[in-house]
């Protein structure tokens, strides 16, 4: 178990950037322990949720920034349905993540490479393509042979199309891509 000093380690200005970026008062949450409970991957986490909500209330960034839990979160939001206070845990949980990529933190790189390989695939073609993500996905993290047996059942199906499809308004997502970096890089 690790002990943190709760108040050393405050940082109340991740309090208020993680409430300004998420749209929610994170002081709302009593630690029902209703999003824990409802949460799949409870099991995997290093943090389940009502404890990530404690910490972000007690501005433990170091702490949150590098947990698993905000890397594993599916974003189901049944912790948010669950909540009775209302508050978008899932919304906070996806905060996290992207604060984390910000500060360079992937406590689980192969969830973050998955996601840069989905938004390359989106970003070269206006949507997913599926067979590019995987090669991507495989290629950078040597991870070759996980599901090669689902090959021979799933291309004779037609389901992983071997070029991209053409879509309408390709631009569009070209601009929001294109907005991105201009708030990234100001």
């Amino acid at each position: 178990m690790n002990i943190i000093n709760l108040t050393r380690d405050h940082d109340e200005d991740f309090v208020h950037r993680v409430e300004e970026e998420s749209g929610q008062k994170v002081s709302l949450c009593y630690q029902c322990g209703n999003c824990t409970a409802g949460c799949p991957y409870t099991f995997a986490y290093d943090i389940p949720v009502s404890q990530i909500m404690r910490l972000v209330q007690m501005g433990q960034k170091k702490t949150v920034l590098s947990s698993k839990s905000i890397w594993l979160c599916a974003t189901c939001e049944s912790c948010t349905t669950r909540c009775p206070n209302n508050i978008d845990v899932a919304c906070i949980m996806d905060v996290l993540r992207h604060m984390a990529r910000r500060e360079g933190l992937a406590a689980v790189p192969q969830v973050k490479t998955f996601w840069d390989s989905f938004l390359d695939s989106v970003r070269a073609h206006g949507r997913v393509f599926e067979m590019g993500l995987l090669i991507n996905y495989v290629t950078k993290t040597g991870r070759f042979w996980t599901d090669m047996d689902l090959g021979p059942k799933i291309l004779p199906k037609g389901k992983l199309a071997l070029k991209p499809h053409d879509i309408q308004g390709k631009e569009h997502v070209a601009r929001i891509f294109e907005r991105f970096d201009r708030e990234s890089n100001s």
